[in-house]
C-alpha cells in the first residue's frame, strides 16, 4: 500500500485536476431527427430526458465541454479510491494495524 505521504500526494494532484475540469457539459451529442446538418445536446434531467440545440459553429466546443465531463468522472472514481486509502491509513495510525 502507498505510504500516507504519498495518498496525499495523489489526493492534491486529483483535486487540482476535478478543480481544471469543472467547466464541463453533461449529455451526448447527436444529429437525429434532421433533414439537415443539426446537432442537440440530450440529457438526463431529473428522469426525463432534456435535449438542447447546438448551434453548428458551437459544436467543437460542445464536443470539448462533453468530454471534460467524462474525465471528470473519472477523476472523481480515481479521488474516491484514493481518500478510501487515506482513511484507512489514517484509521490505522490511530488504531494500530487492523
Amino acid at each position: 500500500m502507498p505510504s500516507l505521504q504519498t495518498l496525499e500526494l495523489r489526493h492534491q494532484r486529483l483535486a487540482q485536476q476535478v478543480a481544471d475540469h469543472l467547466d464541463f457539459l453533461i449529455g451526448s451529442i447527436s444529429s437525429k431527427g434532421f433533414a439537415y446538418a443539426a446537432y442537440n445536446l440530450t440529457a438526463k434531467v431529473d428522469g426525463k430526458t432534456k435535449t438542447r440545440h447546438i448551434p453548428k459553429d458551437m459544436l467543437p466546443l460542445v464536443r470539448r465541454l462533453t468530454a471534460r465531463y467524462r474525465k471528470l468522472k473519472s477523476l472523481i472514481r480515481q479521488l474516491d479510491q484514493v481518500n478510501w486509502q487515506l482513511l484507512t491509513q489514517r484509521a490505522s495510525l490511530q488504531h494500530g494495524a487492523f
